[in-house]
């Protein structure tokens, strides 16, 4: 099954804009404290981060939901789930060795879980600017790692930047993420060192 999940690159690309280098301070981290309340969103309104997470985490201790997903030998595949006052939610099986990539989820704030398996976040403590920029030199001090196993996520708000991985090399993994708003857009960058270049964004059509 061919994955066009949000976090798969798809062949969408940008605008050419002018060139552009400087350098991101690390004083803006993403990390985003969240409790763990009961409660799953009100009818109408808008998910907080807390309720998100509540989301993510309720299903992800779902044994049949996560059974219905099928899983792939070589490519990820994934579930559009009903998410909490009209986010946007996914579960995501992903085999040995697969990634997202380097990218973010602009103006959504989001939480996800590992169901089954580990998965690690490689995220970077900063916030970048929202347009006109092509390459940014990062500081150093930016660079955070996480182990997540199953049972174990994490929330994050607006412009968080991060990879995710399956890094097994034998075994499957499953999550649920949650994002709100719906994502607008998912910017993709290379890495290089401490050079983070944006390539592409990505509108809904590329992964719906």
């Amino acid at each position: 099954m061919s994955s066009l999940h949000p976090a798969v690159p798809t062949a969408a690309s940008i605008p050419s804009p002018a060139s552009t280098a400087a350098s991101v301070p690390s004083a803006a981290a993403t990390d985003v404290p969240v409790p763990s309340p009961s409660a799953t969103g009100s009818a109408g309104a808008a998910p907080t981060l807390a309720e998100l997470m509540d989301f993510v985490r309720s299903a992800a201790r779902d044994e049949a939901l996560i059974a219905s997903l099928p899983l792939d030998p070589d490519d990820r595949t994934w579930l559009r789930l009903d998410g909490p006052g009209g986010s946007e939610a996914w579960l995501i099986g992903w085999p040995p060795g697969t990634g997202t990539g380097w990218h973010d989820h602009a103006d959504s704030f989001g939480a996800f879980t590992t169901a089954a398996g580990v998965l690690t976040e490689h995220s970077l403590a900063v916030r970048l600017p929202t347009d006109g920029w092509r390459t940014l030199e990062l500081t150093e001090g930016v660079d955070r790692s996480r182990a997540l196993a199953t049972g174990q996520g994490r929330a994050f708000g607006q412009n968080h930047v991060h990879e995710v991985l399956n890094e097994s090399g034998t075994t499957h993994a499953v999550s649920v993420h949650a994002y709100y708003p719906p994502l607008p857009r998912i910017r993709r960058f290379s890495r290089a060192g401490a050079v983070l270049r944006l390539e592409q964004t990505e509108r809904p059509e590329d992964w719906q």
